[in-house]
């Protein structure tokens, strides 16, 4: 079944967190990270099921890239989902695959390298266009920083993504980990959506989440629970979400996902797994209802950086 209701999904199914908007498209508000689909390489059917059941728990707003897996979550990507199911496909450029080496990317910043990246993409995922495309840049952390020549200079790299926008390879362009001076700078491009790292226990762009806001820009946090890596605060250790969870009947994960859709309305939140009941989990929390008492506990939570240098 086929609707208009903005509440509902292309196949009829309620959105999961509710709906958002994304370059000019209606979404769920909680979507989907495929980075993690990559641990299913030796079950190829497992992970094609796990992108069905993504369909079918209302979420139609998938977030990837070309260097998950050298092309193998895009190549999932085009073989489970269908036109009819109406997903929204964001995937970024900046990085490229590197299987070899000490982590399986090396920056691809260039004009030129751009493009190529594009092009990948649009090869592994069977696609003529992608909806959105992030411009992941290294300006702030955590992660690897350009240097040598993959310091590029920012208006460099958006005249090759607006020319790809005007050649209709994309749909439209986003951000990923700027800082506020770089976002500001791109606003004329017509930026849609933003991704840094943010959390609950990591709030550092809380101006620049702002004037997302009041541009209507989509803010997509990645890292939403922190402690991807050893020296990140996690929001599941955080004492007052604990015991929200305990409160609610729900994990500390879900606390902190649903803390994030109330905390502004442009969140939209792309939490990535490799296990249907932890999706499952990750997707019940967009119905979350958190309270004033509640909420004004957990903004209390002190802030600490996640602007880490990659082990």
């Amino acid at each position: 079944m086929t609707t208009s209701s903005p509440e509902l999904t292309a196949a009829g199914v309620p959105r999961a967190g509710g709906a958002g908007t994304l370059g000019g498209h209606t979404v769920s508000r909680v979507g989907f990270g495929a980075m993690q689909l990559e641990r299913l390489h030796g079950d190829r059917q497992a992970a094609i099921a796990l992108l069905r059941r993504v369909v079918e728990l209302g979420v139609d707003h998938v977030d990837t890239a070309q260097f998950y897996g050298n092309g193998f979550v895009n190549e999932l990507l085009r073989d489970a989902l269908r036109p009819e199911d109406g997903v929204v496909i964001v995937s970024k450029v900046g990085a490229d695959p590197d299987p070899g080496g000490r982590i399986p990317l090396r920056l691809a910043q260039r004009p030129e390298e751009l493009r190529a990246s594009v092009e990948d993409n649009l090869k592994s995922l069977g696609v003529e266009r992608i909806p959105v495309v992030n411009l992941r840049r290294t300006d702030v952390g955590p992660g690897v920083r350009a240097e040598g020549d993959q310091l590029v200079d920012l208006d460099d790299q958006l005249a090759t993504m607006i020319a790809l926008r005007d050649e209709g390879k994309i749909g439209a362009i986003g951000l990923s980990a700027v800082t506020l001076d770089v976002l500001r700078r791109a606003l004329p491009a017509g930026i849609v959506c933003v991704q840094n790292a943010y959390s609950l226990v990591s709030r550092d762009y809380e101006e620049m989440l702002r004037l997302c806001v009041d541009e209507r820009i989509a803010w997509v946090p990645f890292f939403p629970l922190g402690g991807a890596f050893p020296a990140m605060p996690k929001v599941t250790d955080e004492p007052a979400v604990v015991a929200a969870a305990e409160s609610l009947g729900r994990t500390p994960a879900q606390v902190g996902l649903a803390w994030l859709l109330h905390h502004a309305p442009n969140v939209l939140l792309i939490p990535g797994t490799a296990d249907a009941g932890h999706l499952e989990a990750n997707v019940a929390a967009g119905e979350i209802e958190l309270d004033g008492t509640t909420l004004a506990t957990l903004d209390a939570v002190q802030s600490r950086s996640l602007d880490v240098p990659l082990a």
